[in-house]
């Protein structure tokens, strides 16, 4: 027991002798303080909080005759698409005054004529392409000199919303308030009276989400119809007031008190659950507006300075036609080399220097004319397109919602395309020498190199347009017979009848046929890949359509078919006379059952 207790004495003593001193700290540097001070206020700027107002200014021209008007100005620009800017005409005579809005930026004019009654008040939008950053507005009006206003818009890089409704029903919605200069929002707002937003599908598509805070009172029956449209065609919509019967204004919501739907193209979100947790809407409202692409993605040019066979981000052309024919070229610049050189050199041998003078430009102008003359025969002097879509068909509403792409090549510019108020022509995020002229009195007219001559272009386009195309079956002894009334030929496709998966054969427009049975579902995919990869190429995500998988990926339902049709499809471009190169449409819908 002693020796226990003299060891533990001596291990005590040993470590008490070991144990270093605690020193006092130095007081670190000034430097160090100030570089920590520093990555602190750094940190707190890359820490997403809140948002961030676009405070719009409103701007009243001098006052010219009877007319007023006044012009929002610094408006946010959205990412892709139009920026919708307000103008406010005042008519304060008793007569009825016609009135021409246009703006006029980056040497291209965006314009809208009115017809102002006695005494009326107007609001109204001019939708500026997005990639335009200022302007002058002009107003015109017979009898009085043009009236002018310069403006200049916010660009902010980062995620941008819509709202429909005021600052403080946003901020009692979403618990998000304003952050500071040196802060990282996590949205940038632009706030817009719900009673006079605009009602043109093209003031919204551009937009990472539009936000409604607004009740659902206030918003006219008409701002709802293209508020549905903007979800359908790949628009994030968020109401943070519900309806009491969503249905009414989105009848092709599946679960009413479902916070995230996704509704044709796009999606739906509710401020449900999250109004509990009241932080949780906010980060709702950002996510839905993070990563948002659009649903179509046309390709751009690559820059001036990198000419080569890609596009833009290095995808490829879609059009064969646009594509320069190298292989034969290089065969005739080979042909021409040889007459020039070795069958020079023969050719002065035999017949003197003088022949070689004679010869040589004769070559080069038979070469010339052969090029020419391989540009009329072959390329010709018509617009050439190469067209891929996907539709969704609303067989009870008579509609059809698509999103498509269309590849052009014109070898004479084509001046001028037509768009329903329904439908948005987009295009590329940095556009090459994009159209001069858009008029948007009634929907859009776009005049002035809408194509240039001979250089490929990309167009995407989204729409919602009136249709009776349908799919028609009908039940004969055991087997079904489809009849095609969908505008185009079948190609191929898939269908769910009965509880039953059927193979749709080939069928020409108009015509009938007997739908094979599948009995085996799980062998056979959704359609054939091979067959429809013209199309899956160019809608992968991060190219031409990143949100419209679905229309690929889910399981047929009772009563759906999933076709692929050729021809033109569904998109409003479709009636412009082309050479069509090529015409893939994936078509999804409700069968039309017939009574046999």
């Amino acid at each position: 027991m002693l020796a226990v207790a003299l060891l533990c004495t001596t291990l005590a003593s040993a470590t008490e002798v070991s144990a270093p001193v605690p020193a006092v700290a130095p007081a670190p540097p000034v430097a160090v303080v100030a570089e920590a001070a520093e990555a602190a206020e750094v940190a707190a700027k890359d820490k997403a909080t809140g948002y961030r107002e676009v405070v719009e200014t409103p701007e009243t021209f001098p006052e010219e005759g009877d007319l007023k008007a006044t012009l929002r100005s610094v408006t946010l620009v959205p990412q892709r698409g139009y920026t919708p800017i307000q103008v406010t005409v005042h008519n304060s005579s008793g007569q009825p005054r016609p009135v021409r809005l246009s703006i006029h930026g980056q040497g291209r004019i965006t314009e809208r004529s009115l017809q102002l009654g006695a005494r009326e008040r107007v609001v109204t939008y001019l939708m500026l392409p997005a990639d335009i950053q200022s302007g002058q507005l002009h107003m015109d009006s017979p009898g009085m000199p043009t009236a002018t206003e310069g403006f200049y818009l916010d660009s902010y890089r980062g995620a941008r919303v819509m709202v429909l409704g005021d600052v403080k029903s946003f901020e009692n919605a979403t618990q998000l308030g304003r952050v500071a200069e040196n802060q990282e929002p996590l949205v940038a707002a632009r706030f817009l009276d719900a009673r006079t937003a605009p009602r043109e599908l093209a003031a919204y598509v551009g937009y990472d989400a539009v936000l409604v805070t607004a009740s659902p009172e206030e918003v006219p029956d008409d701002v709802w119809a293209v508020l549905e449209s903007f979800a359908l065609t790949g628009g994030r919509l968020v109401l943070a007031r519900p309806p009491a019967n969503p249905r009414l204004h989105f009848p092709l919501l599946e679960d009413v008190h479902s916070e995230r739907s996704f509704y044709g193209f796009g999606e739906v979100r509710q401020f449900l659950g999250c109004r509990d947790t009241h932080e949780a809407c906010g980060q709702q409202l950002a996510e839905a507006a993070a990563e948002v692409t659009g649903a179509v993605v046309p390709a751009g040019p690559p820059p001036r300075w990198d000419r080569n066979s890609l596009l833009r981000d290095g995808r490829t052309p879609l059009l064969e036609s646009a594509r320069a024919p190298v292989g034969r070229f290089m065969l005739l610049i080979f042909l021409f080399t040889l007459a020039v050189g070795p069958g020079g050199l023969m050719l002065a041998r035999r017949k003197g220097p003088l022949a070689v003078l004679i010869a040589v430009p004769t070559l080069a102008a038979i070469t010339c004319l052969g090029l020419v003359a391989w540009s009329v025969l072959v390329d010709g002097f018509r617009v050439h397109a190469a067209r891929y879509s996907l539709t969704l068909l609303d067989r009870e509403r008579a509609r059809a919602v698509t999103v498509g792409i269309t590849a052009w090549y014109a070898n004479l510019t084509e001046e001028g395309v037509m768009m329903p108020a329904s439908s948005v022509l987009v295009s590329p995020v940095e556009p090459e020498d994009p159209p001069r002229a858009l008029d948007w009195t009634q929907g859009l007219v776009l005049r002035d190199s809408f194509l240039p001559s001979r250089t490929y272009r990309e167009w995407g386009e989204v729409a919602v347009l009136p249709s009776r195309a349908r799919l028609t079956a009908r039940k004969e002894g055991d087997g079904v017979v489809v009849q095609n009334a969908l505008g185009a030929a079948v190609e191929a496709g898939r269908m769910r009848f009965q509880d039953k998966l059927w193979n749709l054969p080939a069928m020409a427009d108009g015509a009938e046929a007997k739908a094979v049975l599948i009995p085996d579902e799980k062998k056979v995919a959704l359609l054939d890949h091979e067959a429809h990869q013209p199309l899956s190429l160019t809608y992968q995500p991060g190219l031409r359509f990143p949100a419209a998988t679905s229309v690929l990926d889910d399981d047929l339902t009772d009563g759906v078919f999933l076709v692929r049709l050729g021809g033109r499809g569904f998109a409003p471009t479709a009636a412009v006379d082309v050479d069509l190169e090529a015409g893939v449409h994936l078509v999804r819908g409700g069968i039309e059952e017939a009574r046999p």
